[in-house]
């Protein structure tokens, strides 16, 4: 059993590439620990550990959120609005179901298979031109009903919602960009609302760890994603997706 640091650290890890790249981090979070016997490290840890991506993200797209508040980029500002109310929705009213019913192991290989596989076909069959200006609110309601899905580890946050601004004819890194900008009111509403358990808890140091490793591996995700994005396919997140959702079905009574 590593010490509390080294397995905050890891995790931190784990929750800063995998909740930007299109893989679930909460699905990472969930097998990881599971596959190696850790013990869940509690509620302040986890709210420690998605500040620290929305650090990342902050940091990586501050310019576009300050002129967020400008004219020319009020209609973006509606949209992320509209985009953000499906979610916070049926994160209140499935709040427990997602921390019970919807962790089971063999649930989250499947969520993580079919997803992979709506990436793959939004990917290859739909991608286009279209760019977060042309967002309407019709499309960006849609993308915020999708994200709601997310509340099924495996599924992705990130992957649901470029998947479904792929189908829409999205480009690949506009479908990125408005996914990442998508998130900044989901984690941060989140975060404000357990953020007492931070204060209450005793293992600040362990918290700390969380958080910085969440926030420097969040940075990297983000950079490497919106870069590679730029020139290839998704198809090496949809490959990871069903290699994992395979393992995971087949070796299910190591992850009781």
């Amino acid at each position: 059993m590593p010490t509390g640091v080294i397995q905050s650290t890891v995790l931190g890890i784990i929750q800063g590439l995998a909740e930007f790249l299109p893989i679930s981090s909460s699905a990472h979070l969930i097998l990881f620990p599971r596959y190696w016997h850790w013990t869940d490290p509690g509620l302040a840890f986890d709210v420690a550990l998605h500040l620290g991506t929305l650090a990342a993200v902050v940091l990586y797209f501050w310019k576009d959120l300050l002129n967020l508040v400008t004219p020319v980029q009020r209609s973006t500002l509606i949209n992320l609005i509209v985009a953000t109310i499906p979610g916070a929705i049926a994160g209140f009213l499935l709040e427990h179901r997602a921390e019970t019913v919807f962790r089971s192991s063999a649930l989250i290989a499947c969520a993580l298979i079919l997803l992979g596989l709506a990436l793959w076909a939004a990917d290859w069959f739909c991608a286009g031109e279209k760019t977060i200006a042309d967002l309407g609110i019709g499309a960006a309601f849609g993308i915020g009903l999708a994200q709601s899905l997310a509340l099924i580890p495996g599924v992705s946050r990130s992957g649901i919602t470029i998947t479904v601004a792929l189908a829409l004819g999205f480009r690949r890194s506009e479908a990125a960009r408005f996914s990442f900008l998508m998130s900044v009111p989901i984690i941060a509403g989140a975060g404000i609302l357990k953020f007492k358990e931070i204060l209450l808890s005793p293992d600040k140091l362990a918290l700390a760890a969380g958080f910085t490793s969440a926030a420097v591996a969040g940075l990297l995700a983000i950079w490497v994603l919106m870069r590679y994005v730029q020139h290839h396919r998704y198809t090496p997140f949809v490959l990871y997706r069903w290699a994992l959702g395979a393992f995971v079905l087949l070796n299910l009574a190591k992850f009781q």
